[in-house]
This record gives structure tokens, sequence and C-alpha cells, in this order.
């Protein structure tokens, strides 16, 4: 069952933040992710608004869960301290 990893982020510091965009494609290569959205025209009609909305798909929860464990991720996370406001869930999909 695939399984998905919604992120929303406002970006506080372009500059630290280059360093989570050069690092994050490596972990998301790693764990056969598939950007189904990122950036663009967005509304929020309901809850705290965001900059960015990511939707990514994984073949399942446990490999979205294995990603966001992932040294490599936790390195491109540590990049991303202080750079921006972000909100990350993990879930399944139907």
């Amino acid at each position: 069952m695939p399984a998905y990893w919604i992120a929303h982020v406002t970006v506080t510091d372009p500059s630290r933040y280059a360093g989570y965009q050069s690092l994050a494609p490596q972990a998301f290569a790693k764990f056969h992710a598939k950007f189904l959205a990122r950036g663009g025209l967005t509304d929020c009609p309901e809850g705290a608004g965001f900059e960015r909305h990511v939707l990514i798909e994984f073949p399942d929860l446990a490999t979205a869960r294995a990603c966001y464990a992932s040294a490599e991720y936790q390195a491109a996370r540590a990049q991303r301290a202080g750079a921006a406001e972000v909100m990350i869930t993990l879930t399944e999909g139907l």
C-alpha cells in the first residue's frame, strides 16, 4: 500500500536552506520517493498557512519512515535547522 510524506514548509533563511536542498535528494532517491507536488500555486482555506507544500509518494509506510530516519535525511534535516518552519506528516494511502 503506498504511503505519503506531506510537508508544509516556510523558508526563513534561503541561504541556509540551500544546504538542505543539496542533501535531501540523496535520501529521497535512495528510498524510491516519487514527488507528486512540490511548491507551485496553493490555497490554504483553513489552518495555518505555509509557503510551500510537498507531497511525496513511497512504496509503503515503512519505506517513508526509513527515509525520514535515514542518515542521509537526518544530515539534510540538520542543515535545515533554523532555516525553515516545517510540519511533516507520514500517512498510509488508500
